[in-house]
């Protein structure tokens, strides 16, 4: 049975011939554009499951293919690109990417952010009113997180903290949208206070704080646990 449709947006051929076998091995069909006219034709006429866009596309800059992806395709999208600035990475989140994956990169580590964007783009994928993340329990209509069946004591800033993480588990949140989500507008700059407040709470998570990677320059991503 196929895990989804994959477009695969990308005009380096290698690339393609590379990825096209591993994604069908992995159950997935995949369907290929070279250029953003394309990529939009085939979104729109049949919609995949997840998009794997590079940025670097022949006839229109990538993040402007996001934009107009993101008009009137709500599956999940990945980023694959070359570039390396941080404020790419963070200009393609807030536009709407689920996920950003640096070229070259890791074939395992590529598959798994593909289950997980297409995990959280599934209908109800993170609406479970408890998540369970290795020893970590976060039971949301109670307002309570266990660890390893103790209850923790989180300030409300913690815990808005980590139920907005919790709603992108597996995804990259970027500093501004954390900020905004929890503290509001005004602080969307505020990173280093961000930081102050993640310290804290990867203390009292204590054994489970490696759940909370950081994504250097761009922000934070909660982890499923084993």
């Amino acid at each position: 049975m196929s895990m989804g449709r994959v477009l695969l947006v990308d005009d380096e051929p290698q690339i393609l011939r590379f990825l096209v076998p591993l994604l069908e091995t992995g159950g997935y069909e995949a369907v290929t554009a070279a250029t953003a006219h394309d990529a939009l034709r085939l979104a729109a006429a049949r919609p995949p499951e997840a998009i794997l866009l590079d940025l670097g596309l022949p006839d229109m800059e990538g993040q402007e293919l996001l934009r107009r992806l993101r008009v009137f395709f709500h599956g999940a999208i990945i980023i694959l690109s070359a570039r390396e600035s941080a404020a790419e990475k963070i200009t393609a989140l807030d536009a709407g990417a689920d996920d950003y994956v640096e070229k070259p990169f890791d074939v395992g580590e590529l598959l798994a952010r593909l289950r997980a964007a297409l995990r959280h783009a599934a209908p109800d994928a993170t609406t479970a009113p408890v998540l369970h993340l290795g020893a970590l329990e976060l039971d949301m209509p109670h307002r309570r997180v266990r660890l390893a069946g103790e209850i923790l004591a989180l300030t409300r800033r913690e815990y808005d903290l980590l139920t907005l993480l919790a709603r992108h588990v597996g995804r990259v949140v970027t500093h501004r949208q954390l900020l905004v989500g929890v503290w509001g507008p005004a602080h969307a700059e505020d990173v280093q206070y961000l930081r102050v407040h993640v310290g804290q709470l990867r203390r009292k998570l204590g054994p489970a704080a490696g759940l909370l990677a950081t994504e250097p320059g761009v922000g934070y991503r909660l982890l499923e646990g084993e």
